[in-house]
């Protein structure tokens, strides 16, 4: 339980039952997500303590009991869970918001919603062959990002202040990479790579405002503004001149449906199944439940070799 700004304790629930048309999920682990932050360094708006388990959203584990109504979901059916409340042993969610894994995943980590979320960024980026893609902020997110856009046959751009981020953008399938370390000198090195033209798709992985000036830079006449980061420390201001005038398309490609939420876990299931993208190799950082403070300080810290931590009961 996040019992106020910095602080966890552990706390003894009762093993919640499932109702109708819901699941309990034994969790093997969940992501931290960096979403997270905000609530874990407190801001004047969110009220402590938290509900234990919360802000805890990118489970998986195992169907541990099953209520009424429910098919195809049998007891020990190994899943990602798009629900709130996965820093905890177990948890009651519904069955519509679970994803079967296949047996062949075996026991590795797996943060169906944040790799799902990459997927339907990706999807609202409507990223095709020939394009230039610039993604600006390689930690987890961009990261699949990167994956997707190089596999839909655009030329990958990745742009990150950490050079350990640089290298898994290559691995990830960048053909270039750009340190971010000054926009006039991106913005010229972009051009440089791309024979003096902009991106024709951005995508804003971060969730700050300098990256945010960054990408409409980058950004070419008609191109695809997306913004990808979570923008949660108060307002933005824009260039509003800049975006008027290229006539940018500006997509905030959060998604709030659950079942488009849902659909984006079975796209990664599906690609992870295929085998062309692994999502162990950016859990970089595990921590056991009792630990979970040190992994949300590990993602205000981001020590080096660091991409996304996860949390296992």
């Amino acid at each position: 339980m996040l019992a106020g700004p910095g602080r966890v304790e552990l706390v003894t629930c009762p093993r919640p039952e499932p109702g109708p048309n819901e699941v309990r999920v034994a969790y093997a682990g969940s992501g931290v997500c960096g979403s997270s932050l905000p609530v874990w360094q407190g801001r004047p708006w969110f009220q402590y303590p938290l509900a234990p388990g919360v802000p805890g959203h990118e489970g998986w584990g195992h169907v541990e009991a099953v209520g009424t109504g429910v098919d195809g979901l049998a007891a020990g059916t190994r899943v990602a869970v798009y629900a709130d409340g996965a820093f905890a042993e177990a948890g009651v969610v519904a069955a519509d918001c679970v994803v079967p894994l296949p047996d062949g995943l075996g026991d590795q980590p797996f943060p169906g919603e944040a790799l799902g979320c990459g997927f339907n960024i990706a999807a609202r980026s409507d990223f095709r062959p020939g394009q230039t893609v610039a993604v600006v902020g390689v930690g987890f997110l961009g990261a699949v990002v990167v994956a997707l856009a190089a596999r839909a046959g655009a030329r990958v751009v990745a742009i990150s202040r950490r050079p350990f981020a640089l290298d898994v953008a290559r691995q990830m399938g960048a053909a270039e990479v750009v340190a971010l370390d000054g926009a006039d000198r991106i913005v010229g090195a972009v051009r440089e790579l791309n024979d003096g033209r902009l991106c024709d798709r951005v995508v804003e992985a971060v969730g700050a405002q300098e990256p945010l000036d960054l990408a409409g830079q980058l950004t070419r006449e008609r191109g695809r503004l997306v913004i990808a980061g979570f923008h949660q420390d108060g307002p933005r201001t824009v260039d509003l001149q800049l975006w008027n005038w290229r006539g940018l398309d500006i997509v905030n490609a959060h998604e709030r449906d659950p079942q488009v939420a849902v659909a984006g876990i079975r796209a990664a299931v599906d690609a992870v199944s295929a085998g062309w993208l692994d999502p162990a190799q950016l859990c970089t950082h595990a921590f056991s439940l009792d630990r979970l403070g040190e992994a949300l300080d590990a993602m205000v810290e981001r020590p080096d070799g660091f991409l996304k931590a996860v949390v296992t009961t």
